[in-house]
């Protein structure tokens, strides 16, 4: 009986630590508001310019055209784009986001 209360004691334990891990990690989303300028690497971008607007993991990627999509923080280097941009971003060091569609948005 002691062995089973100190297994169950163990095991609740270790679940505590791994979700505190797993919030901790996610609550390092970093801060990508602001005004980027789209470069064609090697595709042409939709528009020149984006505002990026931020709550917590989901973004608000506004074009200088009107077009607007959704993007979440996957990870605290990794994007995933909604439509109509489908694409997923890598942040760069630099808070720069290289996008799997080829373009490159710079702050």
């Amino acid at each position: 009986m002691l062995k089973t209360v100190s297994c169950v004691s163990i095991l609740a334990a270790l679940s505590a630590i791994a979700f505190a891990g797993q919030a901790s990690a996610q609550g390092a989303v970093p801060n990508l508001a602001g005004t980027y300028r789209c470069s064609p690497e090697p595709i042409a971008c939709n528009a020149p310019t984006y505002t990026v607007t931020q709550n917590g993991n989901v973004l608000e990627l506004k074009a200088e055209n009107g077009t607007i999509a959704e993007a979440k923080v996957t990870s605290a280097r990794t994007l995933s784009g909604g439509p109509p941009f489908n694409s997923n971003g890598l942040i760069l060091p630099d808070n720069s986001i290289q996008w799997s569609n080829g373009t490159h948005w710079r702050k």
